[in-house]
């Protein structure tokens, strides 16, 4: 751990660097997949048909390691950054639409039944009805999508794209555990904030009468 230590702070430039194109490699796709799966998974959660086609098709995005993405989206963006992004995009996306899915799809019909009875539009139903109560499931898909991104992140380096996979590339390559260790423990630290956060905003929007369940 000491040796580690002594090449971050001898390498500090580079560490700073890495980091900083890692977290651009965690956010653009993040936001992507936010911007894109949760309209979608809400749409899904609406149409029986749409479901189908869109949870399947993503389903089977899933089992497709994301080294083979990556390389499927090389010959059209050449080895570059774009081409990491568009892979890792691909990463989130199926866990956010997903979990948005069934966040929407789980909720009582009579809680909904209840609030057309009360003479409320479909618009503030979702707002003031659906969204508090499917928000705790579709914080979990976040969660899920985050921390793979964040780890799924250093496959960037195969392709010179960056991030902190370079050290961890390189430590393999010159059978030095010092470098190696420079690049994985910072996305470790990254995955386990990334988690431990979500977790307690999870728990903070969780309604009332599910923290009392929760909590017996």
């Amino acid at each position: 751990m000491g040796e580690a230590y002594d090449y971050a702070t001898s390498h500090l430039d580079q560490l700073q660097l890495a980091l900083r194109q890692h977290l651009m490699l965690v956010a653009i796709p993040l936001g992507i997949g936010l911007l894109a799966g949760l309209p979608l998974g809400l749409l899904s959660a609406r149409s029986k048909m749409i479901s189908t086609v869109l949870i399947n098709s993503f389903n089977a995005l899933r089992v497709i390691p994301s080294l083979a993405i990556l390389f499927i989206v090389i010959p059209y963006f050449g080895l570059s950054f774009k081409s990491a992004a568009i892979a890792l995009t691909f990463l989130v996306m199926p866990p956010i639409l997903i979990s948005t899915d069934v966040a929407f799809r789980s909720i009582d019909p009579m809680v909904l039944e209840a609030a057309r009875g009360m003479g409320m539009s479909a618009g503030r139903i979702l707002r003031t009805v659906e969204i508090p109560l499917a928000l705790p499931v579709v914080i979990a898909g976040v969660k899920t999508a985050t921390v793979e991104v964040i780890a799924s992140a250093t496959l960037a380096a195969f392709i010179g794209a960056g991030g902190l996979g370079d050290f961890i590339v390189l430590g393999f390559a010159v059978y030095d555990n010092a470098i190696l260790l420079v690049g994985a423990i910072p996305v470790a630290l990254m995955a386990l904030t990334a988690e431990i956060s979500l977790n307690a905003l999870q728990r903070l929007v969780q309604p009332p009468a599910t923290q009392r369940l929760a909590s017996k």
